[in-house]
């Protein structure tokens, strides 16, 4: 069966990079791009290539007027064309700039192939600047739908978060503070550096067990084995693997968990101070005025996105457990309070310069004070609803 890897990311140069050294490494290779610049003219264009040049190209229509969707139609049968061809060991998918590998990779694991991995490229140098980037997509060109509300920062950060492996590009202009940041924003990631070092480790196996000779990290970060599902699981905001405190070279992770909710009014007023405190911002959080619906806090860029994601456990009848994902289920037992079960406030806060006292003290402002906690849920609910607008209640 065909070994597909979907590499991705804002950062072009290293992407692109990132795909030549897997082009290169692994004998038998194939990259699939689809184009959505070439959007405008109502066609994404699809092109095919091996180690020694364009093997084929061809056009898919738009779908509703949108690239990314003619992308999602088009990109199986492709796949499935490929996999016909049994010289083929690796389908290596390079990701349009502002495409998101989550969608694909799960779009590609429907469809009946298997992802052997999933890399995002980065530049170290860049990651502040894109993350710190509040433009929508739109605006740069990067926009993979006429309905696309997307920013740079949102996207990027996606980008990033999502992918086990990051393959990171030579950066003479990057710092310590630089790959610090990197390094708190995905603690989990793998780094495994492009360059273009000697092979290394054992020989691998093409997935129908043909042996492959030698392989360099980062084509065994990509043959390695990836779950679309556990990787979801790990971006949900009630289970999301979150960064953990950390501060060094100028770079901090703050982790601020607190058990009493949100005063709505108070929380709104503070919005914008909170969202700038820090590049990257995200995790669920607890409004006293909607005390069962877990609220997911995503901010980047400048900008915040909060959308509900469905109720606390500790709201739900206990019947309804069992309809829920196992990994949610624990992970709200490692979190559960007598009284309030899963609800709490987790946020999580990394950024170069980040003033953590300061931060504390404004988001401890935002909590109920003694004596509206003690009046209880039934006045919880009848404070003002200053988030309604926001989340389109």
């Amino acid at each position: 069966m065909l070994s597909v890897v979907i590499v991705g990311g804002l950062h072009a140069d290293a992407r692109k990079a990132a795909v030549e050294r897997l082009l290169t490494d692994v004998p038998g290779s194939v990259v699939l791009h689809h184009d959505l610049a070439t959007a405008a003219a109502g066609t994404v264009v699809r092109t095919i290539r091996d180690a020694t040049g364009l093997v084929s190209a061809g056009e898919a229509p738009l779908v509703n007027d949108c690239a990314c969707c003619a992308l999602r139609e088009d990109l199986v049968p492709e796949l499935l064309r490929i996999q016909d061809a049994d010289a083929t060991r690796m389908a290596i998918v390079e990701l349009w700039d502002s495409v998101e590998p989550k969608a694909m990779a799960e779009v590609v694991t429907a469809g009946g192939l298997v992802v052997t991995g999933v890399i995002t490229a980065v530049d170290p140098a860049l990651v502040l600047p894109y993350l710190g980037n509040g433009d929508d997509l739109a605006e740069r060109g990067l926009a993979a739908a006429t309905t696309d509300q997307r920013t740079v920062a949102d996207t990027f950060a996606r980008q990033l978060e999502y992918a086990p492996v990051l393959a990171v590009a030579p950066s003479p202009e990057a710092d310590d503070e630089d790959r610090e940041l990197l390094a708190q924003l995905h603690p989990t990631a793998r780094q495994v550096p492009i360059g273009h070092g000697d092979l290394a480790g054992a020989p691998g196996t093409a997935a129908d067990d043909r042996p492959l000779s030698p392989l360099s990290p980062l084509a065994r970060a990509a043959l390695a084995g990836f779950d679309v599902e556990s990787a979801a699981a790990a971006q949900h905001p009630a289970c999301a693997l979150l960064p953990a405190e950390a501060d060094a070279h100028g770079v901090a992770t703050l982790v601020w968990h607190r058990r009493r909710p949100f005063h709505p009014e108070r929380l709104y007023e503070a919005l914008e101070d909170i969202t700038c405190a820090a590049a990257r911002s995200r995790g669920r959080f607890w409004l006293a005025d909607k005390p069962d619906v877990l609220l997911h806090w995503d901010a980047a860029g400048g900008a915040l996105c909060v959308e509900s994601a469905g109720p606390w456990l500790a709201s739900l009848p206990d019947a309804a457990w069992d309809m829920v994902p196992p990994v949610r289920r624990a992970a709200a037992a490692l979190d559960w309070h007598p009284e309030h079960g899963d609800c709490c406030q987790h946020l999580v806060f990394t950024s170069p310069g980040l003033d953590r006292d300061g931060l504390e003290r404004l988001l401890e402002s935002c909590l109920l004070t003694d004596a509206e906690y003690a009046a209880g849920r039934d006045a919880w609910k009848r404070l003002p609803p200053a988030f309604d607008t926001l989340l389109e209640v």
